[in-house]
């Protein structure tokens, strides 16, 4: 006889189930070393705590309780952590260095085939403006891939502001911008042609809204922007300029891939953005970024920035990039 469990879950089993603690351990000792405190928050929160990580946040679990309040379990532990420091840390001299190892829920469509239950591994840097803050966790992303043995991991690096502005900019209609948005997140690019394709607007200016999200690489397509842009995306490139040249300043430019493309599909976002890639695994590993109105709606405004790591993802990566590694005879 089977008993099924919910869709989006599975069971873990003792093998593989030590070699995530052995993962967390080594992610745990990395963030420590950079002055990194662990937290844990509560895994159910009161819904309109979560709600105000702004609109475009998976969605999480509901439910009532025994008094009739609303509650919901974490989608992630951004907004869990601006709660606590919010709460108990009002007073506290930031910057605030927090990690956690822990597991986040987000609703899922059974026929995709996505976890609706997973653990994540991150820090939030509290009270850190950018650059600085933004490249201090690009520095502790970077020693925790290494960390993990996945030296080929590469992080892209974009700004959340970027699309946004060019949309403006072009007059795009909310209702279009939303969706334009969407995809872009989603890195739906063949749907993104498509909807810039039945926009009211010129042929230069819809060749402008699908060549920019594909440019990547290093500086260079900061120029190309720069030139194809104008004045619409000077912002966000200067400000996307500058946290680059600090990161090879750090002596972690190599690792990183600037993407004018990137989005991420959590609505709290405001500057800089960052995803994680792996080329042994063909999904998104982990990413973050700069929040920095998020801890205003918590009541204690100050800059923010952090990421999180999705354990089981690094660990398949992990896997895979060993069994790379003795096919071709390297030791690990």
């Amino acid at each position: 006889m089977t008993h099924p469990i919910p869709p989006g879950t599975r069971d873990i089993l003792p093998d593989e189930m030590r070699e995530l603690r052995m993962l967390q351990a080594r992610l745990a000792e990395v963030f420590e070393g950079f002055g990194y405190g662990e937290v844990a928050t509560p895994t159910v929160e009161y819904d309109d705590v979560l709600a105000r990580a702004a609109a475009g946040t998976a969605a999480a679990y509901r439910f009532f309780d025994e008094r009739g309040q609303l509650l919901a379990v974490r989608s992630d532990l951004t907004a869990p952590i601006a709660r606590l420091v919010a709460n108990r840390f009002a007073s506290a001299e930031p910057p605030i260095r927090f990690f956690y190892n822990a597991r986040a829920y987000r609703a899922v469509r059974p026929q995709r085939g996505q976890a609706g239950e997973f653990f994540q591994a991150g820090i939030e840097l509290v009270g850190s403006p950018a650059p600085e803050g933004t490249v201090e966790i690009l520095e502790v992303l970077s020693a925790a891939l290494d960390a993990a043995g996945l030296n080929r991991a590469v992080i892209g690096l974009g700004d959340a502001a970027l699309y946004r502005q060019l949309l403006e900019e072009l007059g795009v209609g909310d209702d279009d911008r939303a969706r334009l948005l969407t995809l872009l997140a989603a890195h739906d690019h063949v749907g993104l042609d498509m909807q810039v394709a039945g926009l009211d607007l010129s042929s230069d200016q819809k060749e402008l809204l699908t060549r920019v999200p594909m440019l990547r690489g290093g500086p260079e397509v900061l120029d190309e922007a720069r030139e194809l842009g104008g004045e619409a995306m000077t912002t966000a490139l200067e400000r996307l300029a500058g946290t680059y040249d600090a990161a090879v300043e750090r002596g972690i430019g190599d690792r990183l891939n600037l993407d004018l493309g990137l989005l991420r599909d959590l609505g709290y976002y405001t500057g800089a953005i960052v995803e994680v890639y792996d080329p042994a695994l063909g999904h998104i590993i982990g990413g973050g970024g700069r929040y920095d109105d998020l801890m205003g709606r918590f009541g204690r405004p100050l800059p923010a920035v952090g990421f999180a790591l999705f354990l089981e993802r690094l660990h398949i990566a992990q896997a895979e990039e060993d069994r790379i590694a003795e096919e071709e005879g390297i030791s690990p």
